[in-house]
């Protein structure tokens, strides 16, 4: 049986980063009162999930079943540009991770379970029937359309607050520049 770090609905649910562009470590942060539980993903899976997270919030504004009234933008009083609440300790790395909509207590639900080496398929591997582990832990999350659009919002805040990109090859910026191939080698500095 898994640990489950379930928060329904957490105070505050974030994601934030640690650390100076270019070397910076993606969390996602839950807070329940004194409970706080930080897990550790890549950028990518950051973005991933406030694209998805926000489409669903789309789908549901047009879906005529749906009861609840689903914000096209964040409330106003949602904003949260606060750092991420410390001691920020990884309670894992986060793999898999799921989206969904529960109907019946109208709340987006994310689950995130930690990766795993078991979970990476070889592409040999595609047609074979295969089983994936119990997870240890899952980080379980369950929140309110105007929560989840005020997500959305800070995530792409998050991540676009990283280093510049460069206007011709489009790769980032570091502060001491970059050698760009588009450029023939020419050494381009972020401004």
């Amino acid at each position: 049986m898994p640990v489950v770090h379930r928060f329904d609905p957490p105070e505050r649910f974030v994601a934030g980063t640690v650390g100076e562009p270019g070397a910076r470590t993606f969390f996602l942060q839950a807070r329940e009162g004194p409970r706080l539980v930080s897990v550790a993903l890549e950028k990518q899976q950051v973005t991933a999930l406030a694209e998805r997270m926000d489409e669903l919030l789309d789908e549901l504004m047009n879906d005529s079943r749906v009861r609840a009234v689903i914000p096209a933008v964040p409330p106003l009083a949602s904003e949260d540009g606060a750092p991420l609440d410390q001691p920020i300790e990884e309670e894992f790395r986060a793999g898999t991770m799921t989206l969904s909509w529960d109907p019946d207590d109208e709340r987006i639900v994310v689950e995130v379970f930690p990766y795993t080496e078991a979970a990476v398929v070889d592409p040999a591997q595609v047609g074979e029937d295969l089983t994936e582990p119990e997870p240890e832990e899952v980080f379980l999350v369950r929140l309110s359309a105007a929560a989840a659009r005020a997500f959305v919002k800070r995530a792409e805040l998050v991540v676009g607050a990283g280093r510049p990109s460069c206007p011709f090859c489009g790769h980032p910026i570091d502060p001491d520049g970059h050698l760009c191939v588009r450029a023939n080698g020419f050494r381009r500095r972020s401004e």
